[in-house]
């Protein structure tokens, strides 16, 4: 059998099409980074980190400012530590805020912090307090028929 330069020029285009593929996917799921700088670790703890993962990003006014490094449970205090690798360029106050956010309605979840008005910026091992947990679906929609139920049924005049 013999081949013709048609087939080599066929496979290789068919090589760069799966390569691209392969880029986007990981790209689009967040699994992709091509910095090998990890920037200065920073954790918090949260009361409920709802559908938040490794990898995802922390933004401050829609700008990627770090990533989610790790996720884990302190036992002593029953809260989600979560680490975060802020990136060099960006330094922001000690006094800053972290709320869990969602993109969309349902969206993925992500991270953003909110500068303080401190002095002094964050360093590598410092801990953020000032922490909001993530709106659970299910916990307000529990609450709005908990209250339904509570103010009786609807024609009832006080």
């Amino acid at each position: 059998m013999q081949r013709s330069s048609k087939d080599v020029w066929v496979g290789l285009f068919v090589l760069l099409g799966a390569a691209a593929i392969l880029f986007l996917a990981l790209q689009s799921a967040n699994l992709l980074s091509f910095s090998f700088d990890r920037g200065y670790p920073v954790t918090a703890k949260f009361e409920n980190i709802g559908g938040l993962k490794p990898k995802a990003a922390v933004k401050s006014s829609g700008v990627v400012v770090g990533r989610v490094e790790s996720i884990t449970f302190d036992d002593k205090t029953f809260q989600a530590r979560v680490t975060l690798a802020m990136d060099k360029r960006f330094a922001f106050p000690k006094d800053s805020s972290l709320k869990i956010l969602t993109s969309g309605l349902l969206g993925e979840q992500y991270i953003g912090i909110e500068a303080g008005a401190d002095v002094a910026n964050l360093a590598a091992g410092d801990a953020i307090s000032s922490t909001q947990s993530a709106v659970v679906l299910e916990n307000l929609i529990g609450q709005f028929l908990y209250n339904k139920a509570a103010d009786g049924p609807s024609g009832e005049t006080k």
